[in-house]
């Protein structure tokens, strides 16, 4: 036996390994497979016996035959059903197998025992599946069905919104992770937002209607190696296909600002602007040609009638309140009517501002039954979302920033071309191609390719952008404050994000007695460009209106143009990602089966997207440099895992499953083009400004800009690059070194996890179904991401060394010296990796059926992750400084996760009322989603920079019962000390240093309720239904304005940030202060409720209308 399995191994060995290098070939799983044992009475192995499997809906027909083992397994199946399985044996009395369905990435196991008898007797017709544990998971999966979708209540109609039937989900984050680490496919076709600027999926958010959804699976822990490119969950979806019947629907959904509560604990939110949504779309499917080729398609359009600017600017005389600015409609019209004589320029509308929201999505797939062996789909799907923005609020190059004002307010108008639109859209093409050679034998080739941009646009011409502010006061100095503005927004010039990946992915089974042998390859490109110019058009600030109109100086100008004449500068980053895999799953028995395997994945760089800043280069950061002309060398990765399921008992009522092993997931690509960016290698940016940063005269400034008097400005971006005299060729002693600096370690790796796994799943004997499963996983980082200034002196290198340069005392973190970085005035921040780091996650959860029709769920999910830095932003240097920590970003510890959820309670109620009157079938449809969780975890830090580091970031200590901070105030020490009482995190952590994202706000309790009535009617042969459909989103808040409503922390004690460094005592340690609100009154509760009409009740109605 060993030496057969040897001989036969070494076999599949070698034949993989042939077609992996005559096929170039990643995606995820996009198939479902039933495999199982064949026996005579259960006792003894059955060989050559005939495995017929239909999709009844299309006639897709697949085969196989048992082995000398007894065993079959057919790959490469459509995902859904029902299934008819035929098992037939001469002799032996043949079984057909109804109501079989298969879920996604799942293998059913479908075991057969056969009784000898003629064929006469006929088929012994078995219906329904015998266990819900039929599936043969080892890890952490949750697969959600086209019922389940149906069944969740939405507004949003979002895949998150789906997501959340996983009881590791918080939107698009699984487990404690990052929701850009999370893989998300669609037929195997990457659906990332890979670039990472937001955790927004492509697409605007929805790049696909759930219409169109076959099923999802999430997977937090499979230990299936061709699952990769996450380190937190995955979640992958199919898309619909035809079947032999004509099938569609049509549907529309609406809201309005009628259909959402205004109230929160008992009080009134004030006037409702007008809002509404509405949705409408249809899908259609059915057979080319029957039980050969099918199409499936669905078009979807969202609109939401929107006004982008709400203010209104007034007349002379005319108060300023409500949303009437103080910014008069005679200036508006005098800068317009002289921006169009003197430049011909249109500057749009003062008082009408449409800029509707809108979303279309269209999908096709078509498939191709070739033979009972190859079955082909072909896949194609656009969407295009596009929002209108007011102009940027108070960003700008030249000095002094104005902050806590806005270009659009009470203070300033803008007109109606200086908005800008953001577009997203999303392009992809996915050919999924399963083969069937022998019956041992099959193959799957699945090619993707998904185009994603995110572009601003402009309706305004290209012309510069005009800040004009509020004149002189009496005694002729500059007012600070906006007044007007006009022209192409300042950021909108050449911005935007396109993203290219090309995917090939071939995978190889084989069946080989008890084994199955699978492995692949997969290859990936991807390209992604990021182009992003302040002040792309010119920008010019006028201190008053009248100086505009008469051509006088302006006090500020700046301009970001392209190296040696590049109109569109961009950087970019280009990899291709190489993965090799193979694995073994082994049925060691019929009850248990050991799944182990290994996944190579290499990572290589373009270098020639990128070129070394000298100036840059040459800086010494304490013997290291930053080479911006290298991305990191090419790494292999290893990820082997090992995973197993037990039948304990043999009739599938109790599994034990679990299973160890090693995940590689991606950063977002952001943090890569960063570093070309930041080095000025791309563009060049110059500006200009009259006045300093704290409003005093700029004499050099001034000098500069007064070359523009009388003569008015230079509109054209090259006139002003060539008239004012700026280079345009990047020579190597022109090299300069910024401010921020973002580079990459040579051996940099992507982010890698260990993660273990074990669970249970029971089918409770009782008469009605009834399961529980419980699982416990463990995460450790082997290369988690990190960040670290290379321009930070180690502390022990600091005048009098690190003990020296402590506050005395019990909080005795570190206080910065004046001189603690090697150069000035530099942040040089590097992409790097640390194996600190860990987490875990314990599920319990309940699914049964009390009576029929009614499916109850209940989970609660438990989760710890701790890390380093959980890369929120999306610049290297800010993403540094806005780490929260207590001896400065550099040395930062090991704290709990920002993403984590700690503890999460879901339940879910889905009831079905059939009723029948005089032909007309009519079901009522409810289905409640409840969800009960702490929404945020807050950081108490002071309000400034107590370490000396310059970053207003440093946690707080809290002081032991009985020991008494050093207020310089006595009062203030009695106000910290109840508003520590009240605190139950403070109160419960004292003697010791505040966690970042540790201090838990209070939980909330959200009800979703979703109720359909449907009717349903004959026509012909034809069935027909109509859904009238409503879903409330947090019902509870409509029962009670206080339920269901967060309570956050930014008002009621300034978002945890309560005490004030003022400096050190004599003993040299720190002295506080005790904030106070804006009522000058102590901070006396941490939280409070979060008054927003977003937190309200929310209904949605819709009609929809099927055929089939």
């Amino acid at each position: 036996m060993l030496l057969r399995f040897r001989q036969t191994t070494i076999g599949a060995l070698a034949a993989l390994m042939f077609v992996f290098f005559a096929i170039p070939a990643s995606a995820q799983v996009t198939t479902a497979s039933l495999a199982g044992l064949i026996t005579e009475d259960n006792v003894e192995p059955i060989i050559g016996a005939s495995v017929v499997a239909t999709h009844e809906p299309s006639g897709t027909r697949y085969s196989a035959v048992s082995n000398a083992d007894g065993r079959y397994s057919i790959q490469g199946m459509r995902v859904g059903g029902p299934y008819t399985v035929r098992v037939s044996y001469v002799g032996m009395q043949p079984v057909a197998f109804e109501g079989i369905t298969l879920q996604l990435g799942e293998i059913e196991e479908l075991n057969v025992y056969l009784t000898p008898g003629s064929t006469e007797l006929g088929e012994l017709i078995v219906k329904g599946r015998a266990s819900k544990f039929s599936a043969e998971k080892t890890g952490a999966t949750t697969n959600i069905s086209q019922a389940q979708i149906l069944a969740t209540p939405t507004v949003n109609r979002s895949i998150s919104d789906l997501a959340r039937l996983s009881p590791y989900a918080n939107g698009m984050s699984f487990a404690g992770g990052d929701g850009r680490s999370t893989n998300f496919t669609i037929d195997g076709a990457n659906f990332n937002n890979n670039f990472g600027l937001s955790e927004t999926l492509p697409g605007g958010g929805n790049p696909i209607s759930t219409d169109a959804i076959e099923e999802m699976q999430v997977v937090v822990a499979p230990f299936d190696v061709r699952q990769t490119n996450f380190i937190g969950g995955g979640v992958n979806a199919i898309t619909k296909s035809g079947t032999n019947d004509f099938k569609g629907s049509a549907y529309v959904y609406y809201t309005n600002q009628d259909l959402r509560g205004n109230r929160i604990n008992g009080q009134d939110l004030g006037g409702r602007a007008d809002e509404s949504k509405t949705i409408y779309g249809f899908t259609l499917g059915g057979p080319i040609v029957k039980n050969k080729l099918f199409f499936f398609a669905n078009y979807e359009h969202e609109s939401e009638p929107f006004e982008v600017i709400k203010y209104r600017a007034r007349e002379d005389g005319q108060a300023v309140d409500g949303m009437t600015s103080r910014t008069l409609i005679s200036d508006m019209q005098r800068v317009s009517e002289y921006a169009s004589k003197k430049y011909g320029y249109n500057t749009g509308s003062y008082d009408n501002f449409p800029g509707d929201a809108s979303n279309n999505k269209f999908l096709v797939r078509l498939d191709w039954n070739i033979n009972d062996f190859h079955k082909l789909s072909l896949r194609f799907n656009h969407t295009k979302n596009t929002t209108w923005n007011a102009p940027n609020g108070n960003s700008v190059d030249v000095q002094p920033r104005l902050n806590g004002t806005y270009r659009v307010g009470p203070q300033s108008m803008a007109f109606a071309n200086s908005m800008y639109s953001m577009e997203n859209k999303v392009t992809s093409w996915a050919l999924d191609f399963n083969s069937r050679f022998t019956d041992n034998l099959s193959n799957q080739l699945l090619f993707t390719y998904t185009d994603i941009e995110d572009m601003r646009g402009s309706n305004s011409s290209p012309f510069p952008f005009i800040d004009i502010l509020d004149g002189y006061d009496a005694s002729g100095n500059q007012i600070f404050e906006p007044y007007m503005s006009l022209g192409y927004e300042l950021f909108t010039w050449n911005n935007g994000v396109k993203n290219k990946i090309y995917n090939v992915t071939d995978n190889v089974s084989w069946t080989l007695g008890s084994h199955r042998l699978m492995g692949g390859v997969s290859f990936e490109h991807q390209f992604a460009n990021n182009a992003y110019m302040r002040n792309g058009t010119g920008y010019y600030r006028y201190a008053s209106v009248d100086d505009f109109l008469n051509d006088a100086a302006p006090i500020g100008f700046a301009l970001t143009y392209g190296w040696n004449g590049e109109k569109n500068p961009n950087a970019q980053v280009t990899f291709n990602q190489l993965g090799i895999y193979l694995q073994d799953e082994w049925n060691i028995n019929k009850n248990f089966k050991l799944t182990y395997g290994v996944r190579l994945d290499e990572l290589m760089f373009d270098n020639s997207d990128l070129a070394r800043n000298k100036a840059i280069y040459d800086l010494d950061f304490g013997g290291q440099h930053v080479d911006t002309g290298k991305w990191p060398a090419n790494r292999m990765q290893v990820s082997p895992r090992v995973g197993f399921n037990w039948d304990v008992l043999g009739n599938k009522a109790l599994r034990v499953r679990g299973g160890t092993g090693i995940f590689t997931g991606r950063l977002p690509l952001v943090f890569f083009t960063n570093m070309p960016t930041n080095a000025g290698m791309v563009q060049n940016s110059v500006n200009y400004s009259a006045y300093d940063k704290n409003g005093n005269i700029d004499a050099a400034g001034v000098e500069f800009l007064k070359q523009f008097a009388g003569k008015g400005m230079i509109t054209n971006v090259d006139d002003m690059v060539s008239q004012l005299g700026f280079p345009t060729q990047l020579a190597e002693e022109k090299h300069v070194a910024g401010s921020k600096i973002s580079g990459v370690v040579d051996d940099f790796k992507m982010p890698q996890v260990w993660k273990s796994s074990i669970a249970v799943d029971w089918q409770v004997p009782v008469k009605f179904p009834f399961t529980l499963t419980g699982e416990f996983m463990y995460t450790k980082n082997i290369n988690a991401v990190t960040l670290n200034n290379i321009n930070i002196i180690d502390p022990s290198k600091w005048d009098g060394g690190e003990a020296a340069n402590r506050f005395a005392g019990p909080d005795n973190r570190l206080k910065y010296p004046s001189t603690f970085n090697y150069v000035k005035g530099k942040n040089a921040v590097m992409l790097d990796n640390t194996s600190k780091g860990y987490g875990y996650t314990f599920n319990l959860t309940a699914n049964l059926q009390p009576v029929e029709m009614l499916n109850l769920m209940m989970a609660y999910t438990h989760t710890e992750s701790k890390e380093v830095s959980g890369m929120p932003g999306n610049d290297p240097v800010s993403t540094w400084q806005g780490l929260i920590t207590i001896d400065g970003p550099n040395f930062g510890t090991v704290q709990r996760s920002r993403y984590v959820i700690p503890d999460r309670l879901i339940g879910s109620a889905t009831w079905t009322i059939p009723f029948t009157y005089k032909g007309l079938a009519r079901n009522t449809n409810l289905s409640l989603f409840y969800t009960g969780y702490s929404a945020t975890g807050n950081s108490f830090c002071y309000t400034n920079d107590m370490n000396g580091d310059g970053i207003n970031n440093d946690l707080m200590y809290i002081p032991a019962k009985g020991e008494n901070l050093n207020f310089v105030n006595p009062d203030d020490a009695i106000a910290f000390e109840a508003f520590m009482n009240q605190d139950k995190y403070l109160s419960s952590h004292r003697g010791q240093y505040a966690e970042a994202y540790a201090a838990r706000a209070p939980w909330v309790h959200q009800f979703d309720l979703r109720i359909m009535e449907e009717f349903e009617f004959r026509i012909g042969k034809t069935k027909h239904a109509i859904q009238l459909s409503f879903d409330i989103m947090n019902f509870g808040n409509l029962l009670n304005s206080s339920w269901g409503v967060q309570k956050i922390a930014t008002q009621a004690s300034n978002g945890c940030r309560v005490l004030k460094y003022e400096g050190v005592n004599a003993a040299g340690q720190p002295t506080y202060s005790m904030q106070k609100n804006a009522n000058g009154e102590y901070y006396s509760q941490t939280y409070d409720y979060s008054f927003n009409n977003s937190q309200c009740w929310q209904m949605q109605v819709g009609v929809k209308y099927i055929f089939k």
